[in-house]
């Protein structure tokens, strides 16, 4: 493969904007030939508003970034896939396990790349935390995983609706890291939800997993944003990462961090596969999400606005 590799973007909304087309733009491995959404653009760049008639005008467009919600996303995907793309998936990869398992079984039976993203693993700090443990058990670990949802996700009521998962989206970010740091697995004992009640999701949980493992998730904070996890060893290190994991340090000290930020990875990672043939679909984070989902309790929380 010579040139870069054409790819249209699907969904063109916050994260787009913000995150896929920079990274696109800034990467030699990418052209960003065709965008498809309901209402949003790119300048420049062809636009479309049906994914059929993107496919059928641009046999040459070889990968779909997929970055419209969840519950929505199979039908493009398994669309994608048919017409012999390589496909790319906004995190969380689906609306359901099982649909990304057909997912994966369709682009296996194509022949084609289907890669589930997490940009959080690929944030600055995550593998010199995951090097600083590798070989050591974790005695403890706390996470605290807490934004401002009206900053963030202004407006989008799709994040309370079923399928949005709520404070879970944004801490879904913190269970792939965790899923990528922790040298053995672990797995969910008790939970507690908060619901507002007149929402479907959740907008706090607090959850206790095997290995000394906490986690507290919220999504009404305000002032500073705390995105930030601490794992102690039994040999009596600190590995700490903050900053959405884009900084570590262990013992006191600073590691050296990565230097590509976490969607340019993301899409030098997606190159990787393509070329290769390869296909990457890792679905830890989202097995902890549905466990959290069935085991948790639930409490009824005030009315959420925007």
């Amino acid at each position: 493969m010579s040139g870069p590799i054409k790819v249209a973007l699907v969904g063109i909304g916050k994260i787009a904007v913000d995150q896929h087309v920079p990274s696109i733009a800034a990467s030699e491995d990418w052209e960003l030939a065709a965008t498809v959404s309901r209402a949003g653009t790119v300048d420049g760049v062809p636009s479309y508003t049906e994914i059929d008639t993107m496919l059928a005008e641009n046999p040459d467009i070889g990968v779909v970034s997929l970055c419209l919600p969840p519950v929505p996303r199979f039908d493009y995907a398994a669309t994608c896939l048919r017409a012999g793309r390589h496909v790319m998936l906004e995190k969380p990869p689906g609306a359901t396990l099982a649909e990304v398992h057909a997912l994966e079984d369709m682009a296996q039976d194509a022949g084609k790349t289907l890669f589930a993203t997490w940009h959080s693993r690929m944030a600055k700090g995550v593998a010199a935390a995951k090097a600083a443990l590798s070989g050591k058990t974790v005695e403890s670990a706390h996470i605290d995983w807490k934004e401002n949802v009206r900053q963030w996700h202004p407006g989008q009521d799709w994040v309370f609706e079923p399928g949005g998962m709520g404070v879970l989206d944004p801490g879904i970010n913190a269970l792939s890291i965790l899923t990528e740091v922790l040298p053995d697995p672990v797995h969910l004992k008790k939970g507690v939800l908060h619901t507002p009640e007149n929402r479907q999701t959740p907008i706090k949980a607090n959850l206790t997993f095997t290995g000394g493992i906490t986690a507290e998730f919220d999504w009404l904070k305000e002032g500073e944003q705390m995105w930030e996890m601490t794992f102690r060893t039994t040999d009596g290190d600190l590995v700490y990462l903050m900053e959405g994991g884009n900084a570590c340090v262990v013992n006191d000290q600073d590691m050296a961090v990565s230097e590509l930020g976490e969607y340019p990875a993301l899409y030098a990672r997606m190159a990787d596969l393509v070329k290769a043939g390869a296909r990457d679909v890792d679905l830890a984070p989202m097995v902890h999400v549905s466990d959290i989902m069935t085991l948790s309790r639930r409490i009824i929380a005030p009315a959420f606005e925007w």
